[in-house]
């Protein structure tokens, strides 16, 4: 069987601050969980090691943003969907999502696959940030090194046949207009 990987795009969020996950629609049960603080740990420190590279400030792990991706990890464990939850449950969150065959990549390698984009990335003001004239093939690079960006908390929910990893960050990145480093 062929491992299968779907990334979807760092967005721009609206306004106001982290909040309480709130119950949106009732997920079906997935294995799921919010992150063990060895891979709490890892994700910050590779987005961190990334973040030094560009000269951006470190970003701190935020349990709350870390509810928050979890309740939408586990809606799209449990409908197979892959897309970006509703901008009125993430107010002013930034999302980056990454979606694989179960058991097949590991929590550097989801990571791995958003500092990827690197390759395509070129610095400049939003959304010309991209070597091939579309942000798109770099949203979820320029979420991870937004210099404005503060917190970060992820989740990893397990559905029948993938697993998906989801990102949230406060305040939000790729905001239009605005220059990436």
């Amino acid at each position: 069987m062929n491992p299968r990987l779907i990334a979807s795009l760092a967005m721009v969020g609206i306004t106001g601050a982290p909040a309480a996950a709130r119950p949106w629609i009732e997920p079906q049960p997935v294995e799921s969980t919010v992150m063990a603080p060895t891979n709490a740990a890892r994700i910050l420190a590779l987005h961190n090691r990334e973040r030094q590279r560009t000269g951006t400030p470190p970003l701190e792990w935020d349990e709350a943003l870390a509810r928050n991706a979890l309740g939408w990890a586990q809606v799209l464990a449990a409908s197979g969907r892959f897309e970006h939850s509703p901008p009125g449950l993430r107010r002013n969150q930034g999302e980056n999502l990454f979606m694989g065959t179960i058991g097949y990549y590991p929590v550097p390698a989801m990571i791995g696959a958003f500092l990827k984009e690197r390759t395509d990335f070129a610095p400049g003001v939003f959304p010309a940030v991209s070597r091939s004239g579309s942000w798109h093939n770099v949203g979820h690079y320029t979420q991870v090194i937004w210099r404005d960006t503060r917190r970060v908390g992820c989740a990893i929910a397990r559905g029948r046949h993938d697993d998906v990893l989801v990102c949230r960050y406060w305040p939000a990145g790729n905001v239009m207009g605005q220059r990436v480093p």
